[in-house]
């Protein structure tokens, strides 16, 4: 049996990400992880290989969590699961605001120095049952997938709260969610195929 970790994955990716909110991601160094975190500089590099990883591994936390929400969410009909989904945004931003701030503020590519194709190929896999959900959801709504129907779903699950939340994440405000759940459900009766 391996003996317990003595510095959390967690606690390491929360530095990482501390950093680069506070500093930019270029202040997010190996030696500057280090000392925020309190795990040895050794650590990180088994761990997580490099600085690209370790940043990467960040992103893409705070990505698993967005997405576990997104996904989970349902309600007793097609459009009211479009609600939820696009309120999960919120939830997401008062569970976790460093990670939204991430999410909303730091582009992928601007975190890692190497040429980033491992870390769009992992974020187009993860982002993979989000896209499924998102079909299935169109086809419940409108009866088809095809990319019209699809883009207005989009609009109202994802661009909508991504639009709410960003202007917001500081501190969200608790109407928010009445005024997007309303907004949504007006975005999705407005089309007509």
């Amino acid at each position: 049996m391996a003996p317990p970790r003595k510095h959390e994955t967690d606690a390491i990716l929360d530095a990482a990400r501390a950093l680069v909110l506070a500093e930019g991601p270029r202040a997010a160094s190996v030696a500057a992880i280090a000392t925020a975190s309190g795990a040895p500089v050794g650590t990180l590099y088994h761990r997580f290989g490099n600085r690209d990883g370790i940043l990467a591994a960040t992103w893409l936390r705070a990505l698993d969590r967005f997405q576990s929400l997104a996904v989970a969410a349902t309600a007793d009909s097609a459009v009211e699961t479009a609600v939820a989904m696009a309120l999960s945004a919120i939830t997401f931003a008062r569970r976790f605001p460093g990670d939204a701030r991430l999410l909303l503020t730091v582009r992928p590519e601007d975190l890692v120095d190497a040429d980033g194709g491992a870390l769009v190929t992992a974020i187009t896999s993860r982002n993979a049952p989000l896209v499924e959900r998102l079909r299935q959801l169109t086809r419940e709504l409108y009866g088809a997938d095809d990319r019209r129907s699809l883009d207005v779903l989009q609009r109202a699950v994802v661009d909508l709260p991504y639009a709410a939340v960003r202007r917001h994440v500081a501190d969200v405000p608790d109407w928010l969610a009445g005024d997007l759940a309303e907004s949504v459900r007006a975005l999705l009766a407005g089309y007509r195929q």
